[in-house]
C-alpha cells in the first residue's frame, strides 16, 4: 500500500477540498479522489484513463521514459536473459523468485494440467474451420467454467490456486488446438517431458505419422516470447480482466474477457499488423519509399512496429526480442523469405535514419515477434493467440490480487453526461 504524503488542496467555488497524496515505491506521486464526490459532488474527467491509477499494484511497473519494465522488481532483460517462462510466471503469481524445490513443484503441477477434458473436443468441432482462432479461444476458455467446476469459487484462496495453475497449463494446449483446427490436422496431446515452450511447438507442428524434435534454438525463441509478454501492468486487457472479476465473476470467464479485449487491433493485433505491413512493402527496394510516406505528415501510412504508446524510449523488451529474431532467421534463413528481407532491411534503413532517431520511432517488440513467428511457420491470425498464451499469468497476477485486496469494490466508471436533458414523453401520435 503506499503512503500518504502530504496533501493537494481543490479550491472549488470558494471551498477548499484537501485530497490526500500518496507515493509509490516507483513513479509519481498519485491524489487520491475517492471521497471527491461526497464531499464535492464532482467527478474526475479523464478519457482512456491515462492520468488515473486504478488499483495499487505490486505486480509489475513501467517507466516509459526511461524504458524500463519490473516484475516484482526485477528489470526484463534479466528475466529475459537468465530465467525461463515458468519462473517468471512464479513471481509473477507469489512475488519471488523460487527455490530449487518450489520451481521443480511448480513446474510439476503446471505439467500435469496441460491436458483438456475430452468433452471439448466436441466444443471445438462446433466451430467453422475458418474460424480465427481468437474467436476459438474466447468460447473455449470461458466454457472451461462448465468442465472445472471445483475451482470457479473466487471466495476459496485453494480453489483460486488450482483455476490459476489450470488456465497457464492450458492455454498453449487450447492456441495449439485452435491452430490445428482451422489448418485440418488432427489435435496433438502434450507430453509431460517436454518443457512448456516446446510443448506448445510440439502441438503445433507435430503430426501423427511422424517424430517431431523441437529445435532448441525455436523453443528458447518462443520462451522468450512467453517471457517478454508475460504481464504489462494496467493494459487495456489487465484493466477488462480487474473489472469483470470485481464484479466476483468466476476466473475462467474472467480471461475469457481479457482475451476479447486483447483481439482488438489496437491493442494485441500490433505485430500482425507489422507483418502485413511488410507484405504490403513487398520488397527491399520499395523501403525508401515507405520510409519517405512514413515522414509525410500528409500520408496517413505508418510504420507499425515502431515507436511505443508507454514507451517513450526503446522498448526494453525489443532489445531481447531482437537477439531471438536473430537467431531464428539464421536458423530459418530469409533468403527465400521476401518479408522476412523487408524486415530485416526496414530494421536497418529505420534505425540508420536520424528521423526515427530524433523521434525515438525504435523498432519494438511486436516488430520482432512478427518476424519470429513468421520465420517459426505460425500465420499470422496465430499472433495474438500467442500473445493471449503469454498474457495468461499476468491476468491470473492481477486477478488473484485484486481477489485479495480488502478494497475490492465492483468497478463503477462515473460519465460526464453531454446527452438531452429531462423531457416528457410524447404520445406516437402526437411526434
Amino acid at each position: 500500500m503506499a503512503e500518504d504524503k502530504n496533501s493537494a488542496t481543490l479550491s472549488m467555488n470558494g471551498k477548499d477540498y484537501e485530497l490526500p497524496i500518496k507515493s509509490p515505491t516507483l513513479g509519481p506521486d498519485v491524489i487520491d479522489i475517492r471521497k471527491l464526490y461526497g464531499q464535492a459532488g464532482v467527478f474526475t474527467y479523464d478519457p482512456g484513463f491515462t492520468s488515473t491509477a486504478s488499483c495499487d499494484s505490486t505486480i509489475t511497473f513501467i517507466d516509459g521514459e526511461k524504458g524500463e519494465l519490473l516484475h516484482r522488481g526485477y528489470p526484463i532483460e534479466q528475466l529475459a536473459e537468465k530465467s525461463h517462462y515458468l519462473e517468471v510466471c512464479y513471481l509473477l503469481l507469489y512475488g519471488e523468485l523460487p527455490s530449487t524445490a518450489q520451481l521443480e513443484d511448480f513446474e510439476s503441477r503446471v505439467t500435469k494440467h496441460t491436458m483438456l477434458h475430452e468433452q471439448l473436443h466436441f466444443l471445438f468441432r462446433g466451430f467453422r474451420r475458418d474460424a480465427p482462432p481468437m474467436a476459438i479461444m474466447v468460447g473455449v476458455v470461458g466454457a472451461l467454467s462448465a468442465f472445472y467446476h471445483d475451482s470457479t469459487d473466487v471466495n476459496d484462496p485453494w480453489q483460486r490456486e488450482v483455476a490459476s495453475v489450470r488456465m497457464i497449463a492450458k492455454m498453449p494446449t487450447i492456441a495449439a488446438m485452435a491452430f490445428k483446427y482451422t489448418i485440418g490436422q488432427p489435435f496433438i496431446y502434450p507430453r509431460n517431458e517436454l518443457d512448456y515452450a516446446s510443448n506448445f511447438l510440439r502441438m503445433c507442428f507435430a503430426v501423427p505419422s511422424e517424430d517431431y524434435e523441437v529445435n532448441p534454438i525455436l523453443s528458447r525463441a518462443m520462451d522468450r516470447i512467453f517471457t517478454l509478454h508475460a504481464d504489462h501492468e494496467q493494459n487495456a486487457s489487465t484493466s477488462t480482466v480487474r473489472l469483470a472479476s470485481s464484479s466476483g465473476a468466476n476466473p475462467f470467464a474472467c480471461i475469457a474477457a481479457g482475451i476479447a479485449c486483447l483481439w482488438g487491433p489496437a491493442h494485441g493485433g500490433a505485430n500482425q499488423a507489422c507483418l502485413e505491413m511488410l507484405r504490403e512493402i513487398g520488397t527491399v527496394d520499395r523501403i525508401p519509399e515507405f520510409i519517405a510516406r512514413a515522414k509525410d505528415k500528409n500520408d496517413p501510412f505508418r510504420l507499425m512496429g515502431f515507436g511505443h504508446r508507454v514507451y517513450k524510449n526503446f522498448d526494453p523488451r525489443a532489445t531481447v526480442m531482437k537477439q531471438s529474431a536473430d537467431e531464428v532467421l539464421d536458423l530459418m534463413g530469409i533468403e527465400d523469405n521476401p518479408t522476412l528481407q523487408v524486415a530485416k532491411e526496414l530494421e536497418r534503413q529505420a534505425l540508420d535514419d536520424p528521423y526515427f532517431a530524433d523521434k525515438k520511432l525504435f523498432p519494438n517488440v511486436d516488430f520482432y515477434s512478427g518476424i519470429i513467428l513468421e520465420a517459426m511457420g505460425f500465420p499470422t491470425s496465430m499472433f495474438t493467440a500467442i500473445f493471449a498464451v503469454s498474457r495468461t499469468v499476468g491476468w491470473i497476477s492481477q486477478w488473484k490480487e485484486m481477489i485479495a485486496d480488502p478494497q475490492l469494490k465492483i468497478g463503477r466508471p462515473r460519465q460526464l453526461y453531454v446527452g438531452a436533458p429531462m423531457r416528457d414523453y410524447v404520445d406516437i401520435e402526437n411526434r
